[in-house]
């Protein structure tokens, strides 16, 4: 006799759909994961601190009230589009198929390289513990970026449910260990006189609000997933919703609280110049006069695991981008595969894997530094992603207002809330786009060919779904997942 699990792998072999059994908050943590909250805290946070000091942590709530907006349209429109295409079927049906692959190809190359950054993160930071802390041999960065990459590659063609088991874990360390940051900054202090914890609101004329936002809005990305792994969570309309309020609600505050905690410790009227003084080491600076070096050192080893964790969250929404391309017949039909045993995108997850390993070889023969490669492939991905989400905003209005008529919901969840989020994240990437090279850590000419390459690729996208409409009809007719 077959129990319900068994029944549905069998429908999911059947029709080669994925599948899954993550409730709420694992899928949650997945998408806490996409934003290593260790990582974020200890390196993005300081650079949102240079130029917010402290109006980070209103930054933050700020960010999180505006996203929330756009969550309500999302999670309506989530309603009407029950395929796991993510951003790129919310485009098609929004704006056309051949919108909806420029999003797709905009979605592909940005968490492809949004998730590369990882192995070099990972690499100089493991490097540096190993020689420094462990007194080990010197080993070349590359290994350690391969070994990575192996490691999550094999997470990654596995069930969805044991990423989530994975990333449930790590993130519950990574999370204990901020809170502990927390507290100690906020009762302690720098131990000297008494610091003014109080905040301020940014106001619009500031210089650096705009950096700020585009720095502390990469933290919340992600949330896409909850739509993404439609098809491996109990109760899509029950889970999506309440997984992506809980996601983005609590990343906010909780980052919010994190970048309080630095005003608390440093002082208001010291924390952008402490920032401005030595980003690189401020949190675990911080940790090691706060907390002493053994923790300091732990801190690290959970650097490195929240790297993994992120790495895996990029690569499981990645590898789902290629399955429903393939499932579309926008790419080859072996990328849409799904393992017999595991239910996974397997060849999909495993080519992602590929991908990186190629990359990191190659730039290893052209002896290019790791530390060069992580902020031009993490500003580069995070430009595209922010890109697809102003389409997406956009898309999500112009779908609801072409069924006002037809569609039994509020107009402030339909047409005010994407309105707003569209206003804002296009002003968001105004300001990416005017200050790409600070974004990507290059130099004008590097930016003019990397912004150039992220409007191509939307380009190209159209004009493939164009070359599918007329050459081959039945793949053009599956885009946006919505043939069987």
């Amino acid at each position: 006799m077959l129990n319900n699990q068994d029944s549905t792998t069998d429908v999911s072999t059947e029709s080669g759909r994925l599948s899954g059994n993550m409730g709420v908050g694992e899928l949650a943590m997945s998408v806490l994961a996409f934003s290593s909250p260790l990582a974020t805290v200890a390196g993005t946070m300081p650079v949102l601190m240079m130029f917010g000091g402290n109006t980070a942590p209103a930054i933050y709530l700020i960010l999180t009230a505006l996203l929330l907006v756009f969550s309500v349209g999302f999670v309506a429109m989530s309603r009407y589009i029950d395929k796991p295409g993510g951003f790129y079927s919310f485009v098609t049906e929004g704006l056309g198929k051949p919108a909806g692959m420029g999003g797709a190809f905009l979605a592909l190359f940005g968490y492809l390289f949004i998730g590369f950054f990882v192995p070099a993160f990972f690499a100089v930071t493991m490097q540096s513990f190993v020689e420094t802390t462990l007194n080990g041999p010197e080993i070349a960065w590359y290994w350690y970026a391969l070994g990575i990459i192996a490691i999550t590659t094999l997470l990654a063609y596995h069930r969805i449910d044991l990423s989530a088991k994975v990333l449930t874990v790590v993130m519950a360390l990574e999370v204990l260990v901020i809170i502990v940051f927390d507290v100690a900054a906020f009762v302690q202090g720098t131990g000297q006189v008494a610091h003014d914890a109080s905040l301020s609101f940014p106001a619009i004329t500031d210089a650096g609000l705009g950096l700020a936002l585009l720095f502390a809005i990469g933290n919340f990305f992600g949330f896409e997933a909850t739509v993404i792994y439609r098809d491996e969570v109990k109760n899509p309309q029950r889970t999506i919703p309440r997984a992506t309020y809980l996601a983005v609600a609590g990343i906010g505050v909780f980052y919010a609280l994190a970048a309080w905690a630095y005003v608390a410790y440093f002082g208001s009227d010291h924390a952008q110049a402490a920032a401005e003084a030595d980003t690189a080491n401020l949190f675990t600076g911080s940790v090691s006069a706060l907390l002493g070096k053994l923790f300091n050192d732990i801190v690290v080893i959970l650097i490195l695991t929240s790297a993994l964790a992120c790495m895996l969250s990029i690569q499981n929404i990645a590898a789902r981008y290629g399955f429903v391309l393939a499932k579309d017949r926008a790419l080859p039909g072996l990328f849409g595969k799904v393992h017999p045993r595991h239910f996974s995108p397997y060849i999909a997850a495993a080519s992602v894997g590929v991908f990186w390993a190629l990359a990191t070889v190659v730039l290893a023969l052209l002896k290019i530094p790791a530390e060069t490669i992580y902020p031009v492939s993490s500003g580069s991905g995070t430009f595209s992603v922010l890109l697809l989400m102003f389409i997406a905003s956009v898309a999500v209005f112009v779908y609801f207002l072409r069924r006002r008529r037809r569609i039994d919901l509020p107009v402030w969840q339909t047409l005010l809330a994407p309105l707003i989020s569209a206003c804002f994240l296009g002003f968001v990437t105004y300001v990416a786009i005017t200050n790409f090279p600070e974004l990507i850590g290059g130099s004008g000419a590097l930016s003019w060919v990397f912004l150039g390459v992220t409007f191509g690729l939307f380009v190209g996208g159209v004009i493939y779904a164009l070359i599918l409409r007329r050459n081959r009809p039945d793949a053009y007719a599956r885009l946006g997942h919505q043939q069987p």
